[in-house]
Formats: structure tokens, sequence, C-alpha cells
């Protein structure tokens, strides 16, 4: 079994490229789509509520969103609860021996939580600041909570020396496929 992290800076096409692999018979894992299972679960949502005093009537996802916007103590909190929740997830399914198929794990923080030995390869997504800006605002993203998350990551220099392969993604999305297939015929 190959199992492939990508990881990259927000916005840079990590899902995109993830998409691109899920053709190519590839097995998904999504540390995002992990956290989304996350905010449905009660246990989940009766701790967020009573730590940052969020209403039961309105979008969990904005009121959480809104919290941690320049509040780096906020954010640190609410770290503290999902990632190891997500980062359990990850390792059982990447740890499972009797997997046959092929898995590509999407991480957005691969690096900074150093976790590189669970992976096969690993892959840096890059792109420019302003394309991902664009994109990050394109789906309804703030440009105040764009900035915040990208300070808290690592240079997309560092990151990229982390990893095996780097796919620069500031083109059409028939030029990403053709990178990405070239790395999988490598792989």
């Amino acid at each position: 079994m190959i199992k492939v992290g990508i990881t990259g800076s927000i916005a840079s096409g990590k899902t995109t490229v993830v998409k691109i692999f899920k053709k190519k018979k590839f097995k998904v894992f999504s540390a995002d789509q992990e956290v989304r299972k996350i905010y449905k679960k009660k246990i989940f949502l009766k701790t967020i509520r009573k730590k940052f005093q969020i209403n039961k009537n309105q979008n969990l996802r904005n009121q959480i969103k809104k919290a941690i916007t320049g509040n780096k103590k906020n954010l640190l909190k609410l770290e503290k609860i999902i990632h190891p929740l997500v980062r359990k997830e990850m390792i059982k399914i990447s740890r499972n021996k009797r997997l046959k198929n092929n898995y590509v794990f999407e991480v957005p923080l691969l690096a900074e939580s150093k976790l590189k030995s669970h992976f096969t390869k690993t892959i840096f997504v890059a792109s420019k600041k302003e394309i991902r800006i664009k994109r990050y605002k394109k789906k309804g993203g703030s440009i105040n909570l764009f900035r915040f998350l990208d300070s808290r990551q690592l240079s997309p220099k560092a990151k990229a020396k982390y990893c095996d392969y780097k796919i620069v993604n500031n083109g059409s999305k028939n030029l990403l496929n053709k990178k990405v297939f070239n790395i999988i015929k490598l792989l």
C-alpha cells in the first residue's frame, strides 16, 4: 500500500490534487473532512459551546471562525481539542496493515505536526499568495481569517523542504492534472 501525504499552504489547491489522486483509484483521508465529522458529534458540540460560548441556534462553523479570527488563544484552545482527534483517525488508517488500497492523506499541517513518517511519500502543493487569497475569498472566506491562518503555518519554503515532491499550482487544472499524473507514475 502506498500512503501519500499531501500538504500545502491555505488555499493552495490540496483538495484539487487529492481529487486527481482519487481518479487514479486512491482512497482518501482529508483532515478537513474529519474536522467536519467531529463538528457533528454531540460530545464535541457540548465541549465547544462551553469553551466558546456558542449559541445553539447559530451556524457552528461561522461562530468558530469568528471566535478564532485574530485570537490566538481561542485558536490554540480549538486546536487542542480537534488536532488530537484528527491525528488519531489519520494514524489509525495509516497503520492499518490490512488495507490493500493506496491512500492519499490531505493534511494541511503535515509538516507543522511532524507527521512525515506516516507516509510513503509527501507532496507539497504551492501557489502564489495572491492566487491563494483569491481562491479563499471565492469560497466565502475573509481576508482577515486567511492572513491569520496563513501566519500560523510554516512558510511555503520550509514546507517544501519537508516534502519529497513539490507541485506548483499557479496555472490551469489541465496543467495541474499533468503534474499530479507525473508524480503518480513515480510512485
